[in-house]
């Protein structure tokens, strides 16, 4: 009788299945209102994330403390969430309207609200993508609070000398640079990492109204983790009636989209050509203005070297000068006040001042040809969708239907690259959605031609959609890399945009057949290779020079259609 020898799955296989689980039971939790993450729901995200093991986060799966992985949490976490029981998710409630001010993460534009020693809000206006980043980093943090309980805790009453010595420490009025040390010696002990990791760890966390931010966070992530061991007192996360409700609807997406077909009605803008870009909000507005703004203080300066310069926080004043210059020259500014967290410029291209642009229309345009470049901030996973798929909506104006005038969408982008370093540049001819077989091919107005010649590595192919960049390992990397489906690099965004402009130009029919497409991304990191995943550290000046780049593509593009 023959035997079947049972194939093995692969790491990458097993990692999908990881993924998938931790997905299905986050939106299990979100429809079931509650969950505790000591319980049962609370355990499988917990061995899911433990089974995938993330390169962001690092040494999570091991005893010793997970460091670099930590700050990265911190960064996109609300500040003094590690204090708080019970953390509820709601959705644009009204708190801003309250005597509480907004906790707004430096990393994650949210706005988050202290309610009581206990209990953190955290509004979520941006869709699911923003309850999957925030469930995977509390995580990650209710791991490592294992991690700490664990090993200070013994026999389920009693904890070790070294809690006790950080606890005295945190819990005294006065504290001195030796006691501290002294402390930093003990966090050591506890995290399994050696005194000068803590030292470090704790000089990047560092503020100046809190000088123990580390030390605070390992107490109460420990504190809590003991607490609800020796006494029952179980740590809660809640997602609101309303959130429940509201989810899916586009309420933000919807608000954001009217309002900027109000603004372009109001400026009689809303029949002349568009050119939508997805950037950030200086690129486009200094790749216009910059150069010949500041022809006096910076005269004999190349262009790169002037976005370096205004990229750096003391040169405030020259950041100023361009806006102004730029305000007087036709654009608008939409500060958002919908709740979607992306804000907006609106550039009139007719209203470019004889020599105040750095780029040339062709000859014999008619005003009414001119066109009008609309630069959105980065949307955040799903909204992108929300967002794009309300604003090419038609609008009711004068008693009918007013449709838009897109000539073009353009998404500039960071992603993680899996071939190359922080910076070098990655062309996307299709998009595809992670965990599927869902895939978007597309006709890509920029190509790798476009990019070469400026010292950058330019790579062209498949990118990923991912779910949440905080859950990828270099299993599924490499097998998206290695396969035939020739992925390139990773990202959060583009299935949803491309899916978004499919159906208004293919199918509704509210944008032209031919929109124009152009998608260009400049790694921020590649999670393929150890300590280059993004938990180690911004890009520094060195997304200048690719961000600006693939600015002056789509723009030279625009002026020259």
């Amino acid at each position: 009788m023959m035997t079947t020898k049972v194939k093995q799955a692969t790491r990458a296989q097993e990692s999908t299945n990881a993924i998938e689980r931790l997905y299905i039971t986050m939106r299990h939790l979100l429809n079931r209102g509650f969950y505790k993450p000591s319980g049962v729901s609370g355990n499988a995200l917990r061995t899911a994330l433990l089974l995938l093991r993330p390169e962001i986060y690092g040494s999570v799966a091991e005893d010793k403390a997970e460091l670099n992985g930590l700050i990265y949490v911190l960064e996109r976490l609300p500040e003094g969430i590690e204090e708080c029981r019970f953390i509820n998710l709601t959705s644009d409630e009204g708190f801003s309207k309250s005597h509480l001010s907004a906790i707004i993460p430096p990393k994650r534009r949210r706005n988050c609200y202290r309610i009581d020693e206990e209990q953190m809000n955290i509004e979520i206006t941006r869709g699911r993508s923003d309850i999957y980043d925030i469930l995977t980093h509390l995580t990650f943090l209710y791991i490592e609070s294992g991690k700490i309980c664990k090993r200070v805790l013994v026999d389920q009453t009693e904890t070790i000398r070294d809690w006790d010595k950080l606890s005295e420490f945190i819990t005294s009025e006065e504290k001195s640079s030796a006691e501290r040390e002294i402390a930093m010696i003990h966090a050591a002990n506890i995290l399994g990492r050696t005194f000068e990791e803590v030292v470090e760890i704790q000089d990047k966390l560092r503020t100046k109204e809190n000088p123990d931010r580390f030390l605070d966070v390992i107490y109460w992530l420990g504190k809590l983790a003991i607490e609800e061991e020796t006494t029952g007192l179980k740590r809660t996360i809640t997602f609101s009636p309303l959130l429940r409700e509201r989810l899916g609807h586009h309420i933000h997406g919807e608000r954001w989209a009217d309002m900027i077909k109000q603004t372009l009605i109001k400026n009689g803008l809303l029949e002349r050509p568009l050119h939508i870009i997805s950037a950030n909000m200086h690129s486009v507005m200094n790749s216009l203005f910059a150069k010949k703004t500041l022809s006096k203080e910076l005269p004999e300066t190349k262009s790169l070297d002037i976005y370096e310069a205004l990229s750096s926080s003391e040169n405030k004043e020259l950041r100023k000068k361009v806006q102004q210059v730029a305000e007087k020259n036709g654009m608008l500014f939409l500060d958002d006040a919908s709740g979607a967290n992306i804000d907006v410029q609106i550039f009139d291209s007719a209203k470019f001042g004889a020599n105040a642009c750095c780029y040339d229309f062709p000859d014999g345009i008619s005003e009414a040809d001119k066109p009008v470049i609309f630069v959105m901030d980065y949307a955040f996973g799903e909204q992108a969708y929300e967002t794009i798929d309300e604003l090419l909506k038609p609008i009711e104006y004068k008693g009918k239907k007013q449709f838009l005038n897109v000539d073009s969408i353009s998404v500039m982008g960071k992603a993680g690259i899996l071939e190359g370093g922080k910076g070098d540049l990655m062309i996307p001819s299709a998009h595809i959605f992670e965990g599927s077989a869902d895939n978007y091919p597309f006709d890509n107005e920029l190509c790798k031609e476009d990019f070469e010649g400026h010292d950058l590595l330019v790579l062209e192919g498949a990118m990923v959609t991912v779910l949440g960049t905080s859950l990828q390992n270099k299993d599924i990397l490499k097998f998206f890399h290695e396969s035939t489906w020739n992925v390139i690099g990773l990202e959060m965004e583009g299935v949803h945009y491309q899916k978004a402009i499919q159906s208004a130009s293919k199918i509704r029919k509210s944008i032209k057949k031919d929109v124009k497409v152009r998608y260009a991304y400049y790694a921020s990191d590649n999670p393929l290779e150890t300590g280059s995943t993004l938990a180690s550290g911004g890009l520094g000046t060195t997304g200048v020079k690719p961000t600006y780049l693939i600015t002056d593509r789509i723009l030279k593009q625009i002026f020259n259609s």
